[in-house]
């Protein structure tokens, strides 16, 4: 099963997902350069029952802008109008991306300006990501991580 085959899955499942099976995608799939990662990007949870999916829900998060190094909007949500906006409250501010190791490879990871939370990025390919938060506050109570994954638009 290719890597795209094997996300399509994990993306569809009606059955909460185990975060070890994640792990173990994740490990597979290739680093992500700052220079494929720029653009607009619409997101959604990959269903582990991790708690920071209802925060998501709640803001009405859609998806991560990346507009250079130094200028990226981690937190674009939509409204109940349907008007996309960059929401700088929740997270006090926006982010950076930076080349970062994790798990053994260096890829591209976002900073966040104003929490102690980083987001590490693999591709499954060109447009297709999937993300995991780290940071002090990013375990649920079984010590597993968020992911998520970004699709190109």
């Amino acid at each position: 099963m290719s890597s795209k085959e094997k996300f399509e899955q994990l993306k569809n499942s009606a059955s909460i997902l185990n975060p070890k099976d994640l792990d173990i995608f994740f490990a597979i799939l290739e680093p992500v350069t700052l220079e494929e990662i720029l653009g607009k990007w619409k997101g959604g949870q990959l269903k582990t029952g991790h708690p920071f999916a209802a925060a998501l829900r709640g803001i009405g998060w859609y998806g991560k802008t990346f507009i250079s190094r130094v200028n990226v909007k981690p937190l674009v949500c939509m409204d109940t109008e349907g008007i996309l906006f960059s929401d700088t409250e929740s997270m006090n501010g926006e982010a950076t991306i930076w080349p970062v190791e994790f798990r053994g490879k260096v890829s591209t990871s976002l900073v966040y300006d104003g929490v102690p939370t980083v987001v590490h990025f693999r591709k499954v390919d060109a447009n297709t990501l999937i993300g995991i938060r780290d940071g002090k506050a990013a375990l649920d109570e079984n010590g597993n991580y968020f992911y998520f994954f970004l699709e190109r638009i």
